[in-house]
């Protein structure tokens, strides 16, 4: 069967035309035939994204960015309305997941897609809204911490040529002369510190011949205590064995002495618990106890008695009189005035 020229003419501009449809699709980032399901998001700004720049989900490509749409009516964080599609169908995305526009790399700008773990709610339907997001570029962040760091080096110039200024202005002739006389001033004092490093140099090379002796004297004397030290170390041993000796001794002496009147008076002790002796029966003997306090009562009263009456036991002759009682010799009289005397008021 042969076609006429104008049904080929036709058949070839219809498949030109589908070609050419198919290619424009794909130029703007949809899929070679189509089909793809479209998404929307709102951003501040557009961040200098551009239509077909890619949608990425894990760094994979999954979509191209549709439309980019100016919103005057809209608030201020809601001003530019992007579209974009999604070509893989196996891709869901759940509620709640949001894109972002930042870099893909050093210089390609795209959409970063950040799916929703929970999946309870539900699904974002093809048509509907999903939350965005715009990031701050590399260039920006860095001009965010340059900022500072170039107020603070323009600062610190500013300083710098006020300090300048200063020394400028203190830089006269004035200051000049005295730089000059300090100039002098450090090389006399140079000088000088020469003249006492030639003074101590003379004086050391005068000393070392001393101090040679004096260490040569030192090195003979340990030498000789070396030589002797066998000498030294015996006599050093005798010492310590005479004092010894003699301490140990003293010690003995003394112990042994100190044992024996421990053990003398553990004898007397005993002898006492005993009831052996004057002190023993005094202690133990519970009638000579009450006697000898019954016999100082009885002297006691005794005693007051005399000193009250004392015509009962004095017998005395005055002016020929007689008085009863016992006549006492003079040797007696002294005896028992002595006696009272001594007996305290």
């Amino acid at each position: 069967m042969r076609f006429s020229k104008e049904i080929k003419a036709g058949l070839i501009a219809i498949f030109a035309i589908v070609f050419l449809v198919a290619g424009v699709n794909f130029l703007k980032g949809n899929s070679f035939f189509g089909g793809d399901r479209i998404y929307y998001a709102y951003f501040p700004n557009s961040g200098q994204i551009a239509p077909s720049n890619n949608v990425t989900l894990n760094g994979v490509i999954v979509g191209k960015v549709m439309s980019i749409e100016y919103v005057a009516q809209n608030p201020a964080d809601k001003k530019v309305k992007i579209g974009f599609s999604i070509s893989e169908k196996n891709i869901q995305i759940p509620k709640g997941s949001k894109i972002e526009i930042g870099s893909l790399d050093l210089l390609n700008k795209g959409m970063l897609l950040y799916l929703n773990a929970d999946l309870s709610k539900g699904f974002v339907q093809p048509g509907e809204t999903i939350e965005g997001k715009l990031s701050v570029d590399m260039f920006s962040q860095v001009k965010q911490y340059a900022d500072p760091i170039s107020q603070k080096v323009q600062a610190m110039m500013s300083s710098v040529d006020k300090m300048v200024g200063s020394l400028s202005s203190f830089w006269d002739n004035t200051a000049t002369s005295e730089i000059e006389g300090s100039m002098k001033e450090v090389k006399l004092a140079i000088k000088k510190l020469g003249n006492v490093a030639n003074e101590m140099e003379g004086f050391v090379a005068d000393e070392k011949i001393k101090f040679d002796r004096i260490l040569t004297n030192v090195e003979n004397i340990t030498y000789n205590l070396k030589k002797s030290n066998d000498e030294v170390t015996s006599i050093i041993g005798n010492t310590k064995k005479i004092t010894d000796d003699v301490l140990s001794s003293k010690y003995k002496d003394v112990i042994s002495e100190a044992k024996d009147a421990l053990k003398s008076f553990n004898d007397v002790l005993l002898k006492i618990k005993s009831g052996e002796g004057s002190i023993g029966l005094l202690l133990n003997d519970k009638q000579l106890y009450k006697e000898l306090v019954n016999s100082n009562d009885d002297l006691q009263n005794l005693l007051q008695d005399l000193q009250k009456n004392p015509n009962r036991y004095i017998h005395m002759s005055v002016f020929g009189s007689k008085v009863k009682g016992t006549q006492l010799s003079p040797k007696d009289e002294k005896k028992l005035k002595k006696l009272l005397d001594s007996i305290p008021e």
